[in-house]
């Protein structure tokens, strides 16, 4: 009998993986359709037309760039500098010091000539405390406003910046992202060309810019990082944005904006309360918000993606802080998903509630636990006599070859469309990464998000974390 049960459950185990391993492959293959149709779409829609000129008009939409800074003296001066040489009129760039303990603020003070500034602070104001308000009387520097405040996290100074900017629209960025001089045009591009919806966000690819060339301010040179953690990062942000997002925003079902590249119609966000300052994922969860406002008020509207390589950002080449920045991704999902778990299956929210958030609860937050725990499921049932060895190994090889021919395809793609590594070599290094990915820096994402949902299961007290900044190279 006890044969009979273990021969019954593992048929059980065989066709719940097998199933499950189906749907992921189907996913992925109509997600790379997806990708790819909407950036011929993309590229033809944005073949003819000039909207410079328009752009440059002092009547186009004014935006406010808001960047939190904290402990950023690194990169400070030289990212302000990228962010005050954008190709556009009416925009202002607003640095929240958010409490830094370094030189952060004292470097802008003397970088730019800074002068604290008479400022009527709300009395309910409900963030924290604000310390001064600063601006140049250089008329060079006119569009920089620095905000000094104590120490809230990163959504309470992006809140501060909407609250106290003006502009109709706000993007909210990391400090050490640099984004192209043509940035701003693509993005307020986005949101003017629906005629039928209200574009309330817009998002963006971010790219690597680890071992780049920055000069001024400015992309002088782009460089495959030499970093190999920084390289299995690359391949994995060309594989999400290029491909993941691409798809969901063909579909209008995007439920994430990366808080390094984020537009928003600030009206929306304001009437959503903002970032949820209680959650690490304020990226994702303000976007859920504020679609299911949207929603709630039967309005027609959309959020916009834009495959262009318009961000470039740092990522992390210390182990360490890779773990607790995967780490902290993983509690923010948790978090946001727990958060409106109402829309599970809701017909209500319709491709959100039906596919975007399964798709976010299967992929995102169970496939890493299943993943965990599988493998040590697998170490018991080969103690215990009872693997079928050929069904593992059929299956084990037929997700690796999928795995490996999808990144392939992202780099041969994203090759095709825009073409930023122009060296063979740096082409074969990353599919060689492709190749070597699942062994060498997959199982170290799997861990970081079962220790990211793990603390917050069991109510592990742990932070937002830091991200230690090198600085980019400089030419010579």
């Amino acid at each position: 009998m006890d044969t009979t049960f273990f021969d019954i459950a593992l048929e059980y185990i065989n066709i719940v993986f097998l199933m499950f391993t189906v749907i992921l492959f189907t996913l992925f293959t109509i997600m790379g359709y997806l990708s790819t149709r909407n950036s011929i779409h993309y590229r033809k829609k944005n073949s003819f037309g000039d909207l410079s000129k328009i752009m440059a008009s002092p009547l186009s939409p004014s935006i406010t760039i808001i960047a939190p800074a904290y402990n950023e003296g690194l990169t400070i001066v030289e990212n302000i500098r990228s962010l005050m040489s954008l190709r556009y009129v009416n925009y202002e760039v607003m640095v929240v010091n958010d409490g830094s303990k370094d030189d952060t603020l004292q470097k802008m003070i003397d970088a730019y000539d800074l002068e604290k500034i008479d400022f009527e602070i709300d009395p309910n104001w409900k963030n924290k405390l604000i310390r001064g308000v600063y601006k140049s009387p250089h008329r060079a520097f006119a569009k920089l406003t620095v905000i000094d405040k104590e120490n809230g996290g990163k959504s309470d100074a992006l809140n501060t910046g909407m609250a106290l900017s003006t502009s109709r629209y706000v993007g909210c960025i990391d400090v050490d992202c640099l984004l192209l001089p043509d940035a701003l045009l693509h993005v307020v591009k986005s949101f003017y060309q629906r005629s039928e919806k209200r574009v309330i966000a817009v998002g963006g690819v971010i790219r690597v810019a680890n071992s780049c060339v920055i000069e001024g301010g400015q992309l002088e040179e782009i460089r495959l990082p030499k970093s190999w953690l920084a390289r299995f990062q690359l391949l994995e942000y060309t594989r999400s944005f290029i491909l993941g997002r691409m798809a969901w925003g063909r579909i209008d079902s995007l439920l994430i904006i990366s808080g390094a590249f984020g537009f928003f119609d600030r009206e929306i966000a304001l009437e959503v309360g903002g970032y949820d300052t209680g959650t690490v994922g304020e990226d994702m969860e303000i976007v859920f918000k504020m679609r299911r406002y949207m929603h709630d008020k039967r309005e027609p509207y959309t959020i916009e993606y834009i495959p262009d390589p318009l961000c470039w950002t740092e990522v992390p080449e210390d182990m360490k802080i890779l773990i607790n920045q995967r780490d902290r991704w993983a509690r923010g999902n948790l978090e946001t998903l727990f958060k409106h778990k109402d829309m599970f299956f809701n017909s209500r929210y319709g491709r959100l509630g039906l596919l975007s958030y399964p798709y976010w609860f299967f992929y995102e937050w169970l496939a890493p636990l299943m993943e965990f725990f599988g493998f040590f499921t697998i170490i018991l049932f080969m103690y215990l006599g009872i693997l079928n060895w050929d069904f593992f190994i059929a299956i084990t090889v037929m997700v690796y070859v999928f795995s490996v021919m999808f990144s392939f395809y992202a780099i041969l793609w994203d090759v095709y469309s825009y073409n930023e590594y122009k060296k063979t070599k740096d082409i074969l290094i990353l599919m060689f990464c492709a190749i070597i990915e699942p062994i060498a820096f997959h199982p170290i994402v799997v861990w970081s998000a079962v220790r990211g949902n793990y603390k917050k299961l069991f109510k592990i007290k742990s932070g937002w974390g830091s991200q230690v900044r090198k600085g980019f190279a400089k030419a010579t």
